[in-house]
């Protein structure tokens, strides 16, 4: 069992920027893929970003790119998501998750969530 830790979120102007952290509790982070998702009010979870078990491979949904990196440090058992440029549209909850897929944006596939954090972006 991974217990997973996000921390970071809060509230941010537009064209602010803030790092999540998502932290491993108990048990290595090194062999899962790690991913981010968010959720906003009244939509469903949908996927951010993904980084490989080595951090040799990214996926970032296309509303993201260029704007939001992806970065894992195993020493540390942390992953963490840069979120540069925010906008309004970028307020939701934001989890991550860990499992055995290689980058996966499938959220069915991750096998280990976080409670998630909250990130809100002012007009």
């Amino acid at each position: 069992q991974v217990q997973l830790v996000e921390s970071g979120g809060g509230l941010v102007q537009a064209g602010g920027s803030v790092r999540l952290s998502c932290a491993a509790s108990e048990r290595t982070f090194s062999p899962y893929t790690v991913g981010w998702f968010r959720q906003a009010p009244g939509k469903e979870r949908e996927f951010v970003a993904a980084i490989s078990r080595g951090g040799f491979s990214t996926r970032y949904a296309d509303s993201v790119k260029g704007r939001f990196t992806i970065s894992r440090d195993n020493a540390k058992n942390t992953v963490y998501l840069q979120m540069n440029s925010l906008k309004p549209e970028d307020t939701a909850v934001y989890y991550c998750a860990a499992g055995s897929q290689i980058a996966t944006i499938i959220s069915g596939e991750y096998d280990y969530w976080g409670q998630g954090t909250q990130v809100t972006v002012s007009s």
